[in-house]
C-alpha cells in the first residue's frame, strides 16, 4: 500500500489509549485497578517517541491522550476495576470531540471475572464510542489501530472492530516500542491515503507457551522473520502471527494470524500460507532452553563450573501472570546440602510476602528472624515455608520511571534480603520481577546493593531469559515447577478452550489438516447517515 499524499492541509486527530494485562486463570491473584499504572494527558503522550513535537509527525498528526493503563500480568482481572477503567476510557474518547482515528494500545490477554472475551468486550465499547463522536469532517467512521503482544489472543469477535491489527514479533519483546510506532503509522499511512484494508483473519489450534515459541529459536525465528518480508509485497501493509496466550483457559485461545492490505486476494493467500507453515511446525516447537525439575536443575547447577548459574521458576513467573508468592523453590533450595551449608552460593529473588517484608523492617538489618515465607495466594503448592535467617538489607520503594517496556514492572516496592546458609532470599512486598542488575542493586543509595554476577546460583522467577539476564548467565535451566503458569499445560486441567487443539489433542488430526481458509473481513463499512 503506497500512501498518496493528503488532500487535506489539516491535521489528523488520533487518540492513543488502552488497557493492557496478561491473566492467567489459573492464578489465585485478583488484578485491581491498584495493580494498573495509569497514564492521562502528556505524560501519556511522553510514553512515545513518535509523538514528541520532534517527531516528523508532528505536522501531520495532533495526538489526544485518552486512558492507557498497563498491569504487571496476574490473576484475572476483578469486574469492578474493569469498569472503572473501561468506563474512563471510553468516557473519555466521547469528550474528545470528532477523532480520525484511535492508536488502541493493548496486551490482548486480558481477563476479567465473569467474561469471556475481555477484549472483546472492551473493543466492542471502543468502537461504539469512536462511532458516536465521528471524524472531524463529518464524513467518516474514525479508524482503529491495535498494538498487541504476541502472547494475546485475537478472536473474530474481537478482530472485526478494528481497522489495522499488528504485535511483537520478537520474544522476548525487545521490538515492544517498535510495534507501537508501527500501529501508529500504518494508521497514518491509511489516513492519508485515504484507504480502508481488507483483513484476513484465521485461527490455529495451537496454544503453546511462551518459553516453547520464542524467536530465538527455530521455528518461531523463521517463522515471524517471513512477517517483514510478506508485508513488502503489493497490496500488503502489515502480517502478524499470534502464539496465544496458554495459561487462560477460554476458548479464545489459540494461534491466529491477520494479514492487512488493500489486495483481498493476496491477504487471504498470505494468511492462509502462514497458518499452514504455522501448523506443519506444531510438534517443532521446543522449550527455549533445557529442562528439568527443580531438583534436577538445582543438582546440574550445584554440580556445574559455570557461574554464575541462572535457574528459571517458570511455574510462578509474576511476568507471565504467576501469583509471584510460591515458596516452591525456596524449600527445593534449602534441601540441598551444599546450598544449606554455604559451600554454595545462590540468591533467590521476588518471593511476595508483604508480613515477611514488614517484620524485616522491624527487626533491622542483622537481626535474626522466623518468617513464614510466601504461600499466602496461590496456596495450592505447599503452602508457606518457614524460613529462619538474617536479614542482611532492605530497601524502601522509590518513584522509579517506567523502563522501555513500560507498564507498572517498575513500581517501587520494599524488599528485604535474608540469608540462611549459602541462600539470600529477596522478599518483596508486592509482586514484582527481577529482570535487570538494577532490579537486585536498587538505587546507589539505599539499595539492596545485591550484585546477582557473584553468586554461584541465580534462581529468577521468569521463564525465558530477558535479554540483560540472559547475557549474564555462563549456563542456563529452565526448571518446569508448578504454579500459575505451569509450562505443563496438561497438568493444569483446562476444559473451557475450543478442542480439538493441540497438544492436549495430539492425534485428533491425523490424516487431515484442520481447515486453515481464512476469514475475509472487508474495510469497515462507513456509518449510515
Amino acid at each position: 500500500m503506497t500512501p498518496s499524499a493528503s488532500a487535506n492541509p489539516r491535521r489528523l486527530r488520533i487518540g492513543i489509549g488502552g488497557i493492557g494485562i496478561e491473566s492467567s486463570t489459573f492464578c489465585p491473584h485478583r488484578s485491581t485497578t491498584d495493580d494498573f499504572r495509569q497514564t492521562r494527558g502528556q505524560d501519556l503522550l511522553d510514553r512515545y517517541t513518535w509523538t514528541s513535537e520532534d517527531s516528523d509527525l508532528a505536522a501531520t498528526v495532533e495526538w489526544v491522550p485518552l486512558l492507557h493503563a498497563t498491569s504487571l500480568p496476574g490473576g484475572p482481572v476483578e469486574a469492578e476495576s474493569y469498569l472503572i477503567l473501561k468506563d474512563e476510557l471510553v468516557t473519555r474518547i466521547r469528550e474528545a470531540g470528532p477523532l480520525d482515528g484511535l492508536v488502541y494500545d493493548i496486551h490482548g490477554a486480558m481477563s476479567v471475572i465473569g467474561l469471556t472475551d475481555a477484549e472483546a468486550d472492551l473493543t466492542e465499547a471502543v468502537r461504539a464510542a469512536l462511532d458516536a463522536v465521528g471524524t472531524p469532517d463529518g464524513t467518516g467512521r474514525p479508524m482503529m489501530s491495535t498494538a498487541m503482544d504476541l502472547h494475546g489472543n485475537v478472536s473474530r469477535r474481537f478482530a472485526e472492530p478494528i481497522d489495522l491489527l499488528t504485535a511483537h514479533r520478537l520474544a522476548p519483546h525487545e521490538d515492544a516500542w517498535d510495534t507501537r510506532e508501527r500501529a501508529a503509522r500504518n494508521l497514518v499511512r491509511c489516513l492519508l491515503d485515504g484507504t480502508r484494508p481488507h483483513r484476513a483473519w484465521v485461527q490455529v489450534p495451537v496454544l503453546l507457551p511462551g518459553e516453547k515459541t520464542s524467536t530465538r529459536l527455530e521455528p518461531a525465528k523463521s517463522l515471524y522473520a517471513s512477517l517483514a518480508e510478506i508485508e513488502q509485497l503489493p497490496g500488503i501493509l502489515d502480517a502478524a502471527m499470534w502464539v496465544g496466550y496458554a495459561w487462560a483457559d477460554e476458548p479464545r485461545c489459540k494461534a491466529a494470524i491477520v494479514v492487512t492490505g488493500d489486495d483481498a486476494e493476496r491477504a487471504a493467500a498470505e494468511a492462509e500460507k502462514l497458518a499452514r507453515r504455522y501448523w506443519d511446525a506444531r510438534r517443532d516447537f521446543v522449550f527455549v532452553g533445557p529442562t528439568g525439575s527443580a531438583e534436577e536443575c538445582i543438582e546440574k547447577a550445584v554440580a556445574s563450573a559455570a557461574r554464575p548459574f541462572l535457574i528459571s521458576d517458570s511455574g510462578d513467573n509474576p511476568t507471565a501472570g504467576g501469583a509471584g508468592d510460591l515458596a516452591y523453590m525456596l524449600e527445593k533450595l534449602l534441601a540441598n546440602d551444599d546450598v544449606r551449608a554455604g559451600r554454595v552460593t545462590a540468591v533467590h529473588p521476588g518471593i511476595t510476602d508483604p508480613a515477611a517484608v514488614a517484620r524485616c523492617f522491624q527487626a533491622g538489618v542483622g537481626a535474626e528472624v522466623t518468617l513464614s515465607v510466601g504461600g499466602k495466594v496461590d496456596a495450592n503448592h505447599g503452602g508457606p515455608f518457614d524460613l529462619t535467617g538474617t536479614v542482611v538489607a532492605l530497601q524502601r520503594a522509590t518513584d522509579q520511571k517506567d523502563r522501555a517496556e513500560g507498564g507498572a514492572y517498575d513500581r517501587g516496592v520494599d524488599m528485604a534480603a535474608v540469608r540462611h546458609g549459602g541462600l539470600t532470599v529477596i522478599l518483596v512486598e508486592r509482586r514484582k520481577p527481577f529482570h535487570t542488575l538494577a532490579d537486585f542493586m536498587g538505587p546507589a543509595e539505599g539499595g539492596l546493593g545485591i550484585d546477582p554476577r557473584t553468586y554461584d546460583l541465580v534462581i529468577v522467577k521468569i521463564g525465558y531469559l530477558e535479554p540483560e539476564l540472559h547475557d549474564m548467565a555462563a549456563d542456563w535451566l529452565l526448571a518446569l515447577t508448578p504454579g500459575g503458569v505451569d509450562q505443563d499445560l496438561l497438568r493444569l486441567g483446562h476444559h473451557r478452550v475450543e478442542r480439538p487443539l493441540y497438544p492436549f489433542d495430539e492425534d485428533a488430526y491425523e490424516g487431515a489438516a484442520p481447515d486453515l481458509t481464512p476469514v475475509r473481513l472487508g474495510p469497515l463499512a462507513p456509518l449510515a447517515p
